[in-house]
């Protein structure tokens, strides 16, 4: 129990503005809150698609000390469902319940929260969840818009709060290995990333307006998003092809390539051009209310003349690379270049059509010529990840900190903001504005409803 009060004397203070510098905020100031043995009581919002996954995978980890608490959605009708599977997992211990995301954080006993809200909810969750010194897991992107992704850095260091960004591949351990293989040189100098995102969607159709559900709550499901009348077209799942709530499928299975591409190319720093373009293709307003592209292709360029690729087809289409890639990657070096895809990936040197090194060859691969071959990094994966982030209390345990998700994420927001401008932009990575251009700079944030408002002052 001693553990347990020290952990709520150090929420209340978070909540209350009176925390540590973050130069103080070490694994072992945070041991003596949560020790290795102590069981970590999580609050999980948002369960119906792919939170109910999250749910389930933090719920398996019962016998390691982990516990759902408190399962959050604002529509009822499926709780009791997510509420009986928990339990299946949790040796029959039952989660409670809420609608209001707010009542979770005011749990003084809920040490984190698992956060797979829409979009346009990400930051707002996840800064009061640092302000009720709430620990986050935040699925991807981490934000609607660049100016609240910066909010979310904000408030994790000064409530020295750890948020992990579900960017997964960072801890799948034949990615981690590719990675180390091309920083080390495998195929010499690594200068263009390419990402895809191939996946065929046929029109969802249109329905008129109507009342909401009366499981669902709608004012809160809208949040901080302006208002608009309930359609059931624009509501659960297709509220990401609208730009009110969501990014498009480059804001939505986009963001993990586009960490794997800016992962590859070693860049952590923000991109000083961007462009896209695209359209709406294989279907008609009269058929479908969808407002993002289905069809986009972006481009980024670095400080050093780098490049980042990124497609996104929506209609049917062929396979990328050797691999069969839709939904992955591929790196061009000097000596070589290499695809990702999965959990999978291939080496190729110059104009050989066999792969010289990669994870299905089992010696490792061979780096930069020499004899030196890597193993694939052990990986309890992200949800492990997270958990053990937690009981160290280092946030460089976390295989991506809110600043890599939010790096990462960036890159889809300003494509979009170039797509809807219809102009090359320059941006500035240190301000996180573009140059010279108001229209695009509006974008970069959004007028939002009260009192679901993100602060200037987390």
């Amino acid at each position: 129990m001693g553990n347990r009060r020290n952990f709520i004397k150090k929420t209340t203070m978070a909540s209350t503005g009176i925390v540590i510098g973050a130069s103080a905020f070490s694994a072992k100031s945070y041991g003596n809150i949560l020790g290795a043995n102590d069981r970590i009581i999580l609050g999980s919002i948002g369960v119906r698609g792919r939170g109910k996954g999250l749910m389930e995978n933090f719920a398996k980890m019962y016998a390691d000390g982990v516990r759902i608490k408190t399962i959050c959605d604002v529509d009822s009708s499926f709780l009791e469902e997510r509420v009986a599977l928990a339990a299946t997992h949790q040796n029959g211990n039952r989660p409670g319940t809420e609608e209001d995301l707010r009542k979770v954080y005011d749990d003084k006993e809920i040490d984190a929260v698992v956060i797979a809200t829409p979009n346009h909810w990400h930051a707002l969750s996840t800064i009061w969840a640092c302000q009720a010194g709430k620990h986050v897991y935040v699925e991807k992107p981490s934000s609607h818009n660049v100016w609240e992704g910066r909010k979310m850095v904000e408030a994790a260091r000064k409530y020295n709060r750890l948020v992990q960004v579900g960017f997964q591949n960072r801890s799948i351990s034949n990615v981690m290995q590719a990675m180390e293989f091309l920083h080390n040189g495998g195929i010499g100098e690594v200068f263009m990333a390419r990402g895809t995102c191939f996946k065929p969607r046929d029109s969802f159709g249109i329905a008129p307006d109507s009342a909401p559900p009366t499981s669902l709550n709608y004012d809160l499901w809208l949040g901080p998003a302006t208002y608009r009348p309930y359609n059931e077209k624009r509501g659960h799942y297709n509220w990401h092809w609208h730009w009110n709530t969501g990014n498009g499928d480059t804001g939505n299975q986009g963001p993990h390539q586009f960490d794997v591409a800016r992962w590859g190319l070693n860049k952590n720093e923000h991109p000083i051009k961007v462009q896209s373009m695209g359209g709406i293709f294989g279907m008609t307003p009269q058929e479908c209310s969808q407002e993002t592209p289905n069809t986009q292709t972006s481009v980024f360029e670095y400080a050093d003349g780098k490049i980042l690729e990124f497609e996104t087809r929506g209609r049917y289409t062929n396979h990328e690379a050797n691999l069969g890639i839709k939904i992955g990657n591929v790196f061009y070096g000097t000596n070589g270049w290499m695809e990702v895809n999965g959990d999978t990936w291939k080496a190729y040197k110059g104009e050989e059509t066999e792969p010289f090194a990669g994870s299905e060859m089992g010696v490792g691969a061979a780096v930069g010529g020499d004899s030196t071959f890597l193993t694939a990094p052990d990986s309890k994966g992200h949800f492990g990840n997270f958990i053990d982030g937690l009981r160290s209390g280092n946030p460089k345990d976390l295989n991506c900190d809110i600043e890599i998700g939010h790096t990462s994420t960036v890159l889809p927001l300003i494509a979009n903001i170039a797509y809807k401008v219809g102009e090359t932009l320059k941006f500035d990575g240190k301000t996180e504005k573009f140059i010279g251009n108001k229209k695009a700079d509006a974008m970069l944030t959004r007028k939002y409803r009260a009192p679901y408002v993100v602060p200037d002052k987390v």
